[in-house]
């Protein structure tokens, strides 16, 4: 008769239950972070200084996969990409204000409208934009 494994020994065979070696303590760790963990024991992260600016990764972070990947776009000073196209979306909408000519109107609207939509895909809700209305550009 064979025993069944133990749902502790079979989260440890999916690198998702991991014993801290300091500590003694379980945690758990998602697939990603459990390869980033073994290359960085492994020394795979050591020599990086040759391939361009090494990443700030704060270790007391807690476990938070979204929080950490904000904390070290931030400390790396990179933009997600709904707050470049929000920019670029600002930028347009005061080069609309300048146009006269119906055509350059246009053009400038559907170019807004189509970074809109690609922004309010991936931006949080609390950070949707509106749409602009052609009509309304044209009336003024």
């Amino acid at each position: 008769m064979t025993k069944k494994p133990s749902y502790e020994k079979e989260l440890q065979k999916r690198e998702i239950l991991m014993k801290d070696e300091q500590t003694n303590a379980w945690y758990y760790e998602d697939h990603i972070s459990a390869i980033v963990n073994r290359a960085r024991k492994e020394g795979a992260f050591d020599n990086l200084e040759g391939m361009g600016k090494p990443l700030n990764i704060d270790e007391d972070l807690v476990y938070n996969p979204e929080k950490r990947l904000h904390k070290v776009m931030k400390d790396n000073n990179v933009l997600p990409n709904w707050v470049k196209l929000g920019k670029e979306i600002d930028v347009l909408k005061e080069e609309l204000k300048s146009y006269t000519v119906e055509y350059n109107i246009k053009k400038t609207v559907e170019s807004i409208n189509q970074k809109v939509f690609q922004h309010n895909l991936t931006c949080p809700p609390t950070a949707q934009r509106m749409k602009v209305n052609l009509e309304d550009v044209l009336k003024k």
